[in-house]
């Protein structure tokens, strides 16, 4: 098991991770690195424009026990638990 400080190291090193208490087969966090995209879609198209470059900076997604990936957000539980573990 690990802390918090753990799991983030883990994730820049291009590891899974995930809380023992967390209910949802499957569920885990991965770091996204940052990356350049050209927009050619909606809505980007309507708020920036088509062919706007954007800057995305790193994050941390989130695959959820129903197969989704979203972005995800650190709970003060999150961060104090010392239950995170690595994911294979």
């Amino acid at each position: 098991m690990m802390n918090f400080g753990d799991a983030i190291a883990a994730l820049k090193a291009g590891k899974r991770v995930a809380r023992a208490g967390w209910n949802g087969k499957g569920m885990f966090l991965f770091l996204v690195g940052g990356s350049t995209f050209t927009v050619n879609r909606e809505p980007l198209m309507s708020i920036l424009g088509e062919g706007t470059q954007v800057q995305y900076h790193a994050h941390i997604d989130m695959k959820t026990a129903q197969g989704y990936v979203v972005p995800w957000l650190a709970s003060q539980a999150d961060m104090l638990s010392e239950d995170w573990e690595l994911v294979e």
